[in-house]
């Protein structure tokens, strides 16, 4: 299960900091992300790390946005910097692969999405 936060309301150039928090026995996930999804567009990328700390960011995010995680507590964050009208969105956090403390092969994961409103 992933439980995301830090969503809200901020004013253009503002910053924000999401968390998501996944639970159960896990023992490693491969790739943790964020997602968002405009009203009336499709979901999009905004940025993912791999369990090595390798990173992908959107376009869009790049310099702006940064993505790190927690390992130990199996905790992906989104720092956002600098946010802009069109960042506008619910964010999605994911949780692709790995694996549990009892070796069986974990899938892809989504959390409950959080919205991220920001004023012009």
């Amino acid at each position: 299960q992933l439980q995301a936060s830090g969503g809200g309301l901020v004013q253009s150039g503002g910053s924000l900091r999401l968390s998501c928090a996944a639970s159960g026995k896990i023992f490693v996930i491969n790739t943790m992300g964020w997602y968002r999804q405009a009203p009336g567009k499709q979901r999009e990328l905004v940025a993912t790390i791999s369990s090595g700390d390798g990173t992908n960011y959107a376009d869009s995010v790049q310099g702006r946005f940064t993505i790190s995680r927690d390992n130990a507590k199996n905790t992906v964050y989104l720092q956002m910097n600098s946010l802009k009208p069109e960042d506008t969105a619910v964010y999605y956090c994911n949780a692709a692969g790995g694996w549990t403390t009892s070796w069986v092969p974990l899938g892809d994961y989504w959390g409950q999405g959080t919205q991220v409103t920001v004023s012009s």
